[in-house]
């Protein structure tokens, strides 16, 4: 099964995720022997609150320069995806098609990687105080880091472009390498004047494999809405340290685990008690909880009312 990618689920808002990620089309370009571009690209559900955003992954092992990579990752939304052909498509840029069918809005996901050697061609003897973004480029910063960047408006024409652009094979290849070493100089040209690092605290995460976990865990938190799982097991099934488990899992998402796992169950029993009409009885016990009143006060710390109060407003 395909995971999102670390940028969407931090890109990604809303507390509460029933459905999966609907993943619609997926695509990897080797532009040269130390370049890759990929896109990925989800359909949108409509409860779905998503931010742009732009994130520079710096990935530096000092013992093996081998792995060493910068990445370059942006998730945008707003656009529509159409299942249709390039006529049909035509119509639609034309306006022709105002109640089409088979238009859906997309979560679009970049990753433009590059290694070390492709990137030393830009490389010019350091300074005596370089600049972090000559450090960078010369992958002279001693640790892994990843930053969250702004997607200003000349790095959002340009993801814009790649996504409607329609040059075949090498002139393909041509554009896309262009368009990355533009995003590349947008990027850096925003961390001039920096001196450090504004980041994802915890550097485990800059390993993509870490990230994953947190992610993982994230999952199965929702996959236990009615039956509790402590920390402790959860860092288990996700094979993490539980130290590393709490603090990467406040970085990426914002929240704690407790808070967060809270806050799934408050959302769903809103669903289940207004959505699906279930008695507040039920939804209790659906949720795990050992008494009414337990269940009950945890509700109006959430919302502020208890369950029947809330019904009654409702109903009235």
């Amino acid at each position: 099964m395909h995971h999102p990618p670390d940028i969407l689920a931090l890109a990604y808002k809303q507390p509460f995720i029933q459905d999966q990620w609907s993943l619609i089309q997926e695509r990897e370009i080797m532009l040269a022997p130390s370049m890759k571009y990929s896109i990925s690209r989800y359909e949108k559900k409509p409860q779905w609150h998503i931010e742009d955003m732009g994130m520079l992954v710096y990935h530096y092992e000092k013992s093996n320069a081998a792995n060493n990579y910068l990445e370059l990752k942006f998730c945008i939304t707003g656009n529509i995806y159409c299942d249709l052909q390039d006529k049909a498509c035509a119509m639609c840029k034309a306006n022709l098609m105002v109640k089409c069918e088979e238009k859906a809005d997309s979560v679009d996901v970049f990753s433009f990687r590059f290694s070390p050697a492709h990137l030393s061609q830009f490389v010019k003897p350091l300074p005596k105080q370089p600049t972090l973004s000559e450090n960078i480029l010369n992958f002279t910063h001693n640790s892994s880091f990843t930053k969250l960047i702004p997607i200003c408006s000349k790095s959002r024409i340009i993801l814009e472009n790649l996504l409607q652009q329609n040059f075949p094979n090498s002139l393909e290849h041509i554009f896309i390498h262009t368009q990355a070493h533009l995003l590349m100089l947008y990027t850096l040209d925003c961390m001039i004047g920096e001196k450090s690092i504004d980041t994802i605290n915890c550097k485990f995460l800059a390993n993509e494999a870490d990230s994953k976990k947190i992610i993982q865990a994230r999952k199965i938190l929702i996959e236990h809405i009615g039956t509790p799982i402590t920390i402790k097991e959860l860092s288990k099934k996700v094979a993490i340290n539980e130290c590393y488990l709490k603090k990467g899992f406040k970085e990426m998402f914002g929240t704690t685990i407790f808070d967060f796992y809270q806050n799934q169950r408050m959302e769903h029993a809103k669903y289940l008690l207004y959505e699906k009409g279930l008695s507040v009885t039920e939804v209790s016990l659906l949720l795990g909880y050992s008494s009414i009143s337990h269940f009950s006060t945890a509700f109006k710390k959430h919302t502020g009312l208890k369950p029947c109060e809330l019904l009654f407003k409702m109903v009235s």
